[in-house]
């Protein structure tokens, strides 16, 4: 997607990629590579006209975005580098936070806990609905309980979830073009159900017609980011970004597995064949913060009240 915000950022950055001598040929072609997709975030999202004006804020929202498609943590930070290193090449009016500022997530067990907790899960629901966002609903439900990704969410159409209600599984194509199938609970296959009644056959179900899935994924995460204080339980510190609630599926799903009397190592398997890794030690990353947790799997809406009718505009 090419906005004129986006070609204007563009042209200024290829000025600068001209002119700069700095680096390997394959760094900068790297680095440049990166900065094109930041420059396409900024253009869509904050409308940004000027190079200059980059600022922490941007940076902040770019790394969310990154984490929640699914981006690896050295991809991020590579990309961190690269965005750095042509800010650096201009007279900038705002100094870029460093990594440490920011919840990077980490490839080992005990790493950074980012699942919502149920409380949470209730807040944003409540402000989807005063907002009368059913289809921001119904995209935060699908991934607190199937553990899909933002933009794994955004590609399901009517075929997709015709599919999923008749075999009771959704069946993902994820990163790298991995096939995978995820079960679904009574709680998805409303929210299939629902917007199935209300998408024309062949289009997205939560991409409205003419509008492009990078641009709904945006949106959808600057609606969770202007919440999070709000959202966000008392004392908490935890991101609260759309991959959290991929976090708490994947950690209440192990717990399951467990109680059921699947070994760890089986539990891990299953929930990394799930969410699509099919490597236990990325998975364990998922599993931060359950420590000595009480079990209990939390199977249901809690205070959600599922019978509410919910108010959107119908498309």
């Amino acid at each position: 997607m090419k906005t004129n915000h986006y070609i204007n950022l563009l042209a200024q950055a290829e000025k600068l990629y001209r002119h700069n001598r700095q680096g390997s040929y394959k760094t900068r072609e790297r680095y440049f590579e990166a900065y094109q997709r930041f420059l396409r975030y900024v253009g869509v999202t904050w409308r940004l006209e000027k190079l200059t004006n980059i600022s922490g804020k941007h940076l902040s929202g770019y790394v969310d975005y990154m984490q929640d498609i699914g981006y690896s943590a050295s991809t991020v930070k590579t990309d961190l580098a690269a965005i750095r290193f042509w800010h650096d090449k201009m007279d900038a009016k705002y100094a870029l936070p460093r990594n440490d500022e920011f919840e990077l997530e980490r490839r080992e067990f005990g790493g950074i806990d980012r699942r919502w907790s149920d409380a949470e899960l209730n807040r944003i629901i409540d402000e989807c609905r005063c907002a009368k966002r059913g289809d921001y609903e119904a995209c935060i439900m699908i991934a607190r309980y199937t553990g899909l990704r933002i933009h794994e969410v955004m590609r399901i159409d009517t075929a997709i979830a015709r599919a999923a209600l008749k075999k009771g599984f959704l069946t993902v194509k994820g990163k790298g073009g991995k096939v995978r199938d995820v079960p679904i609970t009574n709680h998805v296959y409303h929210e299939l159900e629902r917007f199935l009644r209300l998408t024309p056959a062949g289009q997205k179900l939560f991409v409205p017609i003419g509008k492009q899935t990078h641009t709904a994924i945006v949106e959808l995460q600057n609606f969770i980011s202007r919440r999070r204080r709000v959202v966000r339980d008392p004392g908490s510190v935890k991101p609260l970004t759309f991959h959290g609630l991929r976090h708490a599926w994947a950690a209440d799903s192990y717990q399951k597995l467990i109680r059921e009397g699947k070994t760890e190592h089986q539990s891990l398997l299953q929930v990394s064949q799930w969410l699509g890794h099919e490597r236990t030690d990325v998975t364990k990353n998922y599993l931060a913060g359950i420590g000595d947790e009480a079990d209990g799997l939390n199977s249901g809406y809690g205070a959600i009240d599922i019978s509410t009718e919910n108010q959107w505009e119908e498309r």
